[in-house]
């Protein structure tokens, strides 16, 4: 059996760079959704919320595709922070961050072949500690424009790394998809990934 071929619900640059370094070709599609958080939705459910709402607007044009979205939030007291609208946002954000931990919460959603699609999903968790600067250094970063396009108003993966002083949980949650938390969506879908390729799942059970 051929495995479909992979849709990412997902304009970032991020999440593609993780599947193509795991070998797994796919194509680009991004959702059109409102990203708005629910009045008193909690950021686990929120972001696995958007995820399975974003691969569910793809997989109804694509229903022959496996279709992976995701969605990313850093949570500091208990609040959300989404993407930047501005550079002086932006800088208050990264403010709010000096010399403290927080969250890094992405969702993830799973599509698989049908009309209308299953739907498989996720939430992980990782923490982040940045260490303690001031405001001239946070508008030096957001000079950069690093930080327009991500969550929290850094990028981990690039300068913003180093803002960071430690990271509890899966690094690639922080950078916007969690390799263990698709193996796992995979394997809760029927695939498993063989570096590179999907193969169906073999649910025979084992002999006694």
């Amino acid at each position: 059996m051929t495995a479909p071929r992979l849709t990412l619900a997902s304009a970032s640059p991020r999440r593609s760079d993780i599947l193509t370094r795991l070998g797994l070709a796919h194509d680009v599609l991004a959702a059109d959704i409102d990203e708005n958080p629910l009045p008193g939705e909690r950021p686990g459910p929120h972001v696995e919320r958007l995820a399975r709402e974003k691969a569910a607007a793809v997989a109804a044009d694509r229903p022959d595709r496996l279709v992976l979205a995701g969605d990313t939030v850093v949570v500091a007291d208990d609040r959300i922070l989404g993407k930047p609208a501005d550079a002086d946002e932006a800088v208050a954000m990264l403010m709010r961050l000096s010399g403290r931990a927080h969250e890094v919460l992405s969702g993830l959603a799973l599509a698989l072949p049908g009309a209308p699609p299953a739907l498989v999903s996720r939430a992980d968790r990782t923490v982040v500690r940045f260490r303690d600067f001031d405001e001239r250094w946070a508008r030096a970063y957001v000079a950069t424009g690093e930080p327009m396009d991500k969550a929290g108003a850094y990028g981990i993966q690039g300068a913003g790394g180093a803002l960071v002083t430690a990271v509890e949980g899966d690094y690639t949650t922080v950078v916007g998809l969690s390799i263990a938390g698709l193996m796992e969506l995979l394997r809760e879908g029927g695939w498993d990934y063989r570096f590179g390729t999907l193969h169906p799942r073999d649910r025979r059970l084992p002999e006694d």
